[in-house]
């Protein structure tokens, strides 16, 4: 895996994310309740705190979770929750080296279907099905991972130009797309709120 993705608009950060499967799952947990941005710059500033050029499983796995709270809690914070998100990507870690030996990228690497890949990214800690349709998207579209069927398992973030999530970011543009779906996405829940709807 060694691919040029645009997701924190940061050009060390997103160099992390295209040769590191554990960054580039690490950002996709990280993306909720902040900026994609903010999100995807989490792993390099993790990975810059512990002194490192990369992730790693076993590593975070076996870090202090204080330390690792400690850490991630630094300013500027990794996330708005860091404690909780810290405890969430230990969890990941410790999964990824009790079931791949902390090989993030065996979790997609030779899987025939889309279906297996998703309920694979499903069973990873943190990941409900939003979050592994979108991954599996961005694999899909971005990364060069395409076992059968795998635009079906991603629903709808399968769909070419979608701009939909992450998965569709490729630069500034894409972006600025992207976030406008998502705010027409909350206009419509909110609208569909209120009373009398």
């Amino acid at each position: 895996m060694d691919v040029t993705l645009h997701l924190a608009q940061d050009p060390e950060a997103d160099a992390l994310l295209g040769r590191s499967p554990l960054a580039a799952l690490t950002g996709m947990l990280l993306d909720q309740q902040i900026p994609m941005e903010w999100a995807f710059k989490g792993p390099a500033t993790i990975a810059r705190r512990l002194g490192a050029d990369d992730l790693d499983a076993h590593e975070i796995a076996a870090y202090d979770p204080e330390a690792f709270a400690a850490l991630l809690a630094e300013k500027p914070a990794v996330h708005r929750y860091p404690g909780s998100m810290a405890g969430r990507i230990q969890q990941l870690c410790r999964y990824l080296v009790e079931h791949y030996d902390g090989d993030a990228e065996a979790v997609w690497r030779g899987v025939g279907t889309g279906a297996e890949l998703l309920r694979r990214l499903q069973d990873l800690p943190g990941f409900g099905k939003q979050k592994a349709q979108i991954f599996l998207a961005l694999l899909g579209k971005q990364l060069g991972v395409h076992p059968t069927g795998w635009r079906e398992a991603a629903g709808a973030y399968g769909e070419p130009d979608s701009y939909r999530s992450v998965a569709d970011i490729t630069g500034p543009d894409s972006l600025t797309k992207v976030r406008a779906h998502k705010q027409e996405m909350k206009a419509a829940a909110k609208a569909a709120k209120k009373p009398g709807k």
